[in-house]
């Protein structure tokens, strides 16, 4: 995303903090002193958010210098950034800065643990993204992914044709949603359909279907819907995805079954912030 449309959200993500005012700020640290403060990470992970954090830094007039960038990896007690400036402004900056990085370096170190565990035994499978995020924070939430070693997934619904259960449900059969999707969309964008039932995945692979998404399947049954593509002679190469409660413990029996990509909504929707710190000291 170009720089200045970053900025404008993130400087939206500050307003909607402030208000009218840092209030405490104002009332007791003097207008013109300049302080010195850095941002410290109090447990181990995968730095992600430091272009966003400096951009936001920068556009409050304040200096900042890197010292961890995106994709590294920071240790407990490290310090990834250090700023510099007008103190009332840095202390009004801080939680919106915090909240931002905690976030995507919490997302970034949850998916590089994930596809970690999916090259230590050599699997081909890929950790993708779902749309489960906040609004307003898709775009950092899903670069934090990528950041991590994932893939973002589909970021708008404009990117692909993602036919799901409510979809089938009003439509009343998947391999005809599939054909429609062919029908009445350009060549240049791939359909995914979801699927609760093996017995669909040759008439949904058939109709057309770029990627096929089983979703809630259990291991077993993953295994016993790939081995039916496998034997099938397509005219196009047919991918599979998995989702459904995947979680680290379940992830490897899932990899096994010779997917090609593993979403999980959890990377998003429930991601746990890495524990990051502002401590300031007088220049």
């Amino acid at each position: 995303m170009p720089r200045k449309l970053v900025e404008e959200q993130l400087i939206q993500f500050l307003k909607d903090d402030v208000g009218q005012g840092d209030a405490t700020s104002s009332a007791i640290i003097p207008s013109d002193l300049t302080v010195t403060a850095e941002v410290v990470a109090k447990e181990q992970g995968i730095v992600a958010g430091v272009k966003e954090a400096t951009i936001l830094i920068q556009a409050m007039d304040l200096k900042v210098k890197v010292y961890i960038d995106d994709g590294m990896q920071v240790k407990d007690k490290q310090v990834i950034m250090q700023i510099t400036g007008d103190a009332q402004t840095i202390l009004t900056v801080e939680r919106t800065l915090l909240n931002l990085l905690s976030r995507m370096c919490g997302i970034a170190t949850t998916t590089h643990k994930l596809t970690e565990k999916l090259k230590a035994v050599n699997s081909s499978a890929i950790i993708a993204a779902t749309r489960k995020t906040a609004p307003g924070l898709l775009y950092f939430d899903k670069k934090a992914v990528a950041i991590g070693g994932g893939d973002p997934h589909r970021l708008h619904l404009e990117d692909m044709l993602l036919i799901k259960d409510n979809h089938i449900a009003i439509i009343g059969d998947p391999a005809r949603a599939v054909k429609l999707a062919k029908e009445n969309t350009s060549f240049s964008k791939k359909i995914e359909v979801e699927i609760t039932n093996a017995t669909d995945i040759l008439r949904v692979a058939k109709a057309g279907a770029d990627i096929i998404m089983l979703d809630n399947f259990t291991p077993e049954e993953v295994n016993k819907a790939a081995e039916i593509l496998k034997k099938t002679e397509l005219p196009h190469k047919v991918l599979l995805e998995v989702s459904g409660g995947i979680n680290s413990e379940t992830l490897l029996d899932y990899a096994q079954a010779k997917v090609d990509i593993i979403s999980i909504g959890a990377l998003t929707h429930s991601v746990k912030a890495l524990d990051l710190s502002l401590e300031v000291n007088k220049k």
